[in-house]
């Protein structure tokens, strides 16, 4: 199968073919005020993130500190590829994008966030997560905000916790760009999926720090099942959402 690039142009051409309307290439006022807005957004989440200690490559408590994961998340940026089925990913823009358009306005940020969930959700030789669940993770996580800092400094899409560049030789601000943490992100919960038996509920409890406690993996289970459905792929091992 060929692969499905990352890069906008190719995300166009096959929204082109399920017959959405290509980007246009007008900037207004409008983009300017978006543009300064990130750019704030961006020196506060730096500035939050300054503040935070990082924990020790050891560390076990609290959310994604588990030692095995160093490996896993290394990986996954190591081998971020896609290679996906044409008629496939267009059926996955063509459900999604509608959806997606209420919370992301921006043309291109969707398509970014759709090709590169699509992609994560589909490597060659991991065990693949269904992609309406971990859209339903950026959903619940972040409200698909790239800026978004949590009380306890989990940064992006999927809230990845700020020790994970600098374990992994990258800066800090690269959990605000949508692939280097949606690769991360989705790293971690495959890891947590498949320690658990893919038991999803308990997967969401420990990817969010938060094992016995319902309200999470209740929250993201219900985004899924009721608007992020639909597009996860048939014929997968069976997934326990009880």
């Amino acid at each position: 199968m060929p692969p499905c690039r990352s890069s906008a142009s190719a995300c166009n051409a096959s929204l082109a073919a399920a017959g959405a309307r290509p980007r246009g290439a007008a900037a207004d006022g409008g983009v300017r005020l978006r543009l300064q807005r990130a750019a704030a957004a961006l020196a506060t989440a730096l500035a939050l993130l300054a503040a935070l200690p990082c924990a020790g490559a050891g560390a076990v408590s609290g959310p994604q500190q588990d030692p095995a994961l160093r490996w896993v998340v290394q990986q996954a940026i190591n081998d971020a590829q896609c290679f996906g089925d044409k008629y496939d990913s267009a059926v996955w823009f063509t459900l999604m994008e509608p959806k997606l358009r209420r919370y992301v306005k921006d043309e291109a940020q969707r398509l970014q966030i759709l090709q590169t969930v699509y992609c994560e959700t589909h490597r060659p030789g991991d065990a693949q997560l269904p992609p309406g669940l971990v859209m339903a993770v950026l959903d619940v996580e972040s409200r698909f905000d790239p800026w978004a800092v949590s009380t306890a400094g989990a940064v992006g899409l999927m809230q990845v916790m700020p020790f994970w560049p600098e374990q992994l030789g990258m800066r800090r601000y690269e959990l605000t760009r949508i692939g280097a943490n949606v690769h991360m992100g989705c790293a971690i919960l495959r890891f947590y999926l498949q320690n658990e038996r893919r038991d999803v509920r308990r997967a969401l409890e420990r990817y969010n720090g938060s094992l016995g406690h319902r309200d999470y993996p209740d929250r993201v289970i219900v985004r899924w099942t009721t608007y992020w459905n639909g597009a996860d792929d048939l014929g997968r091992a069976a997934i326990n959402r009880s």
